[in-house]
């Protein structure tokens, strides 16, 4: 989190997500077309990092909707419901919210009504069985 959505926002974002999750095939990532993702330096990371971009037309917000879904959740279950003092308050209650409980405990519909951390293992499990 920090003050402006700048291109090293994205990008340190982004490398945090490939350094964690070690992707062994194409990720596709989705953004809109805001001026970070549209940089140089955006596009040399995903080329460099085996990855894809997509990025849909101005206007169409339905390519976005997953992300859409869970800013909608993070605001109603957390974030009006508490006044932060201090960035790093926030910064702190945030990765809480999505680190301990969204990602690890919270049970979505679309997932078989698990948590997306076991939904995810399922799906590994099914793929090296097969």
């Amino acid at each position: 989190m920090q003050p402006r959505m700048t291109k090293e926002l994205a990008l340190n974002a982004l490398l945090m997500a490939v350094w964690r999750r070690k992707p062994r095939s194409k990720v596709l990532v989705h953004s809109d077309q805001g001026s970070q993702y549209t940089s140089h330096d955006w596009h040399e990371f995903i080329k460099d990092n085996g990855l894809e971009g997509s990025m849909s037309r101005r206007g169409n917000c339905h390519d976005n909707a997953v992300a859409e879904s869970f800013f909608q959740l993070l605001k109603r279950e957390r974030i009006k419901r508490r006044i932060y003092n201090t960035r790093n308050e926030a910064r702190q209650d945030i990765f809480d919210y999505i680190e301990m409980f969204y990602n690890s405990k919270r049970r979505h519909g679309s997932n078989n009504m698990l948590p997306p951390i076991e939904y995810e293992n399922q799906f590994e499990r099914r793929l090296v069985s097969v």
